[in-house]
C-alpha cells in the first residue's frame, strides 16, 4: 500500500509512504471471523524512515467488526521508534473502496502525532497478492501442531480456550469436576487464567473450590497452564493452590471423539467447538478441598476441550460412560451470532461403541435435524439419524448441582448449573418394516456427567 503523508510542521511537504508486509495468519482465513495475524516487512516514509524490520499486529474482522486495524512498529532514521496505527472501515455498500482505503496516523515513542496518511491498494495487484497466498502447517511442537490436546490460543483477543475433566468413582460414587480456562478479553484486556475444583459426595451438597485469575501469556511450547503450577496432560491432571491440591493419573486408548464436526476444530470456522480429547479415560489419585480428600480408582470420566470466541448463548451437554463400554457425548447450544440467536439450539449427539462412532459423521445437517429441550432439573434431546432415531432424558437432582458465574471474554456474565452425579436415560429404535423396534437402551444413575447455562 501506498500514499503520501501529511506531517506536523513539515511545512507543506507531503512525503511518500509506502508499506511492503507479509501477514502470517494463524488458522484459516475467514471473511466472518476475528483473527490476528502477524506483520513483518518494510515502512518506508520519505525523509523519515526506511526499516525493513517493522513488525506488528492485523486484527482481520471484515464482517465482526467491519474492521481491518493495522499496528506497526518500526525505526526512523534518526533511530526514534515509531509507530502506524489504522484501520480500513469496511463498509458493505462501497466493499472495493472500502477495502483497499487506510487511513492511518504516524506517532512517536512518546505516543505524541507525527503525522497522518491515507493509504491505498492499487487493485492492479491483485494478482500478485492472491498468488501471494500460502498454507504453511506449524512446526512440530507449536501449538496448532499439538493435536487436540494443546494450546491453540496465539494471543487473539476475544477468545476463550477451556480444558476440562470430569469423572465418577465406581465404588463411592464420588463424583468430580476439574475445570481450567483462559480468557482474553475483547475490549484487549490483559488475558488471565482461572478454574475450578468441584467434588459431588453422594447425598452431599458439592464442595467447590474456584482457582483465583492470574494473567496468562502465550506460550509456544502449547502448555499456557504451567504458569500456574498446573499440570493438565493427557496422563496428568495436578496442581495445589494451597485451600485445595489434586493428582490424578489417566489410563486411556483410542482417538479423540469428535462432538462437532473434527473440520470445525481444526480450521475454527464456527464461533466455537467442543471435542473429547480422552473418551473412556480411567483415573487414579485424589482431590483435596480444604480438610477433606477423595480418593478415585479407576474412575470412568473423560478429559474435553473448547476453543472459541466464548460460550453459547444458552447450552447444554452430557457426558456419560454406559453399560457394554459405550460412551455418549452431547452439546446442545443456541449461537450468540445475531442471524442465529433466534434459532433453536443446534445439537451434537455423538456415541462411542465397540463397533465404532455414531453417528459416523457429526455433521451440521444430522445436528439441525435433532430437538432439545432445555431446562432444569431435566432436559432432553431427540431426533432422527438415518433410519434410527434417538432419545435422551437427563435429570440433575438440584441438591448434587452446583451453579457458578462467570466472565465471558466479551464482558457478559454467564451461569451454568452442573451435576457429575446426574441421572440419564438413551433409547435407540430402528425402523423395520415400517414399524420402530427398540434396538439399545442404557440408562446411568448417580454418575452421569451434565450442564445446562447461558447468559443472565
Amino acid at each position: 500500500m501506498s500514499g503520501a503523508a501529511r506531517l506536523l510542521g513539515g511545512g507543506g511537504h507531503e512525503p511518500a509512504v509506502r508499506l511492503d508486509l507479509d501477514v502470517a495468519v494463524p488458522g484459516l482465513l475467514t471473511l466472518w471471523g476475528d483473527s490476528e495475524a502477524r506483520l513483518a516487512g518494510r515502512v518506508v516514509v520519505e525523509g523519515v524512515a526506511d526499516d525493513p524490520g517493522a513488525t506488528g499486529t492485523l486484527q482481520i474482522a471484515p464482517l465482526r467488526r467491519r474492521r481491518l486495524r493495522y499496528q506497526l512498529s518500526f525505526h526512523g532514521t534518526d533511530g526514534r521508534q515509531l509507530r502506524l496505527d489504522g484501520w480500513k472501515s469496511v463498509n458493505l455498500l462501497r466493499p472495493i473502496h472500502s477495502m483497499t482505503t487506510l487511513p492511518v496516523t504516524l506517532y512517536d515513542d512518546r505516543g505524541g502525532v507525527v503525522g497522518e496518511a491515507v493509504l491505498r491498494f492499487d487493485i492492479r495487484s491483485l494478482p500478485r497478492f492472491l498468488a501471494g497466498f500460502r498454507y504453511r502447517r506449524s512446526p512440530s511442537g507449536v501449538s496448532r501442531g499439538a493435536g487436540v490436546w494443546g494450546s491453540r490460543w496465539r494471543g487473539q483477543a476475544g477468545r476463550l480456550e477451556v480444558w476440562y475433566t470430569t469423572l465418577s468413582d465406581p465404588t463411592t460414587g464420588t463424583g468430580a469436576w476439574l475445570h481450567q480456562e483462559i480468557v482474553a478479553p475483547e475490549d484487549g484486556g490483559a488475558p488471565y487464567q482461572h478454574g475450578w475444583i468441584v467434588v459431588f459426595p453422594p447425598n452431599e451438597q458439592p464442595l467447590l473450590h474456584r482457582v483465583a485469575p492470574h494473567d496468562v501469556a502465550v506460550c509456544r511450547d502449547g502448555d499456557p497452564l504451567a504458569s500456574s503450577g498446573i499440570t493438565w496432560r493427557p496422563e496428568l491432571l495436578s496442581g495445589d493452590t494451597g485451600d485445595a491440591a489434586w493428582s490424578l493419573t489417566a489410563d486411556h486408548t483410542g482417538s479423540p471423539l469428535f462432538t462437532f464436526p473434527s473440520w470445525a476444530w481444526r480450521s475454527e470456522l464456527l464461533p466455537a467447538a467442543q471435542v473429547v480429547a480422552t473418551p473412556g479415560a480411567r483415573f487414579d489419585g485424589s482431590i483435596r478441598i480444604g480438610a477433606r480428600e477423595f480418593a478415585f480408582r479407576g474412575a470412568p470420566g473423560a478429559s474435553s476441550r473448547i476453543y472459541g470466541h466464548g460460550n453459547a448463548r444458552r447450552w447444554t451437554w452430557l457426558h456419560s460412560d454406559l453399560d457394554d463400554g459405550v460412551v455418549i457425548e452431547v452439546v446442545s447450544a443456541v449461537s450468540t451470532l445475531p442471524l442465529l440467536r433466534r434459532l433453536p439450539p443446534l445439537t451434537f449427539v455423538r456415541l462411542r461403541t465397540s463397533d465404532g462412532d455414531w453417528p459416523t459423521h457429526a455433521g451440521l445437517l444430522t445436528a439441525a435435524r435433532m430437538h432439545a429441550r432445555i431446562g432444569l432439573p431435566t432436559w432432553s434431546v431427540r431426533g432422527r439419524i438415518g433410519g434410527r432415531r434417538i432419545r435422551v432424558e437427563v435429570r440433575m437432582p438440584a441438591e448434587q448441582t452446583v451453579t457458578l458465574d462467570y466472565a465471558e471474554p466479551s464482558g457478559d456474565r454467564v451461569v451454568c448449573r452442573n451435576s457429575e452425579r446426574a441421572d440419564v436415560t438413551v433409547e435407540i429404535d430402528r425402523r423395520e418394516r415400517g414399524r420402530w423396534r427398540s434396538e439399545h437402551r442404557w440408562s446411568a444413575r448417580g454418575t452421569a456427567h451434565a450442564e445446562v447455562g447461558g447468559r443472565e
